[in-house]
């Protein structure tokens, strides 16, 4: 990658703390808005070089970086199972659970594919009828719109919904017709609505 030991590099490191220092007229405040920017902040100390010059605030992160893990073990609980193909953006493929991420589920034999669009998803599960197909509708507000679209019975010209979407509860409404009860361990156990 381009720049990246110039990225590492505590000499230059040190010398923009110095430049932000000696512009700087009063403190400055500042929010990040990702996740992985605070994790970032905080890990290399860099609030606390910058503590007389900048304050930081922590924003709310991006729905990717703030998922619950617990949201992220269930979905990794149903990308694993065979009778399930398991539709998301591509930016939640390295999201970590506890044990592993969907990269590592899909390595392994799960099912899991990137979409770009919750249509994509739908055509997917349009062209399986005989599988269980979940769009994992975490994103960017950006995203909320088009999740959206997913959900207006005037898709379904049919009558049908063949779309799955696990929505932030304890309990993943997978469709209509069956439900997932996941347990704390992230089994799932399939049961008719």
């Amino acid at each position: 990658m381009k720049y990246l030991s110039e990225y590492r590099d505590g000499d230059i490191a040190r010398g923009l703390v110095q430049t932000i220092r000696s512009v700087t007229t009063r403190c400055w405040v500042l929010m990040e808005v990702c996740g992985g920017q605070t994790h970032t902040i905080v890990r290399h100390g860099i609030d606390e070089l910058l503590a007389d010059s900048v304050e930081l605030i922590h924003g709310p992160g991006c729905p990717v970086c703030v998922t619950p893990l617990v949201q992220i073990d269930r979905a990794l609980a149903l990308a694993s199972r065979r009778d399930v193909i398991f539709t998301s953006f591509g930016d939640m493929l390295r999201v970590p659970g506890s044990k592993s991420d969907l990269q590592q589920v899909r390595a392994g034999g799960g099912d899991v594919r990137v979409v770009y669009s919750p249509l994509d998803a739908l055509e997917i599960a349009r062209s399986n009828p005989a599988r269980e197909v979940v769009f994992f509708a975490v994103g960017f507000e950006t995203t909320a719109p088009a999740n959206a679209i997913e959900s207006i019975p005037s898709w379904y010209p049919d009558g049908s919904r063949t779309l799955s979407k696990p929505p932030a509860s304890a309990r993943s409404t997978m469709s209509r017709q069956c439900s997932y009860e996941l347990a704390s361990d992230g089994s799932g156990t399939p049961r008719n609505s």
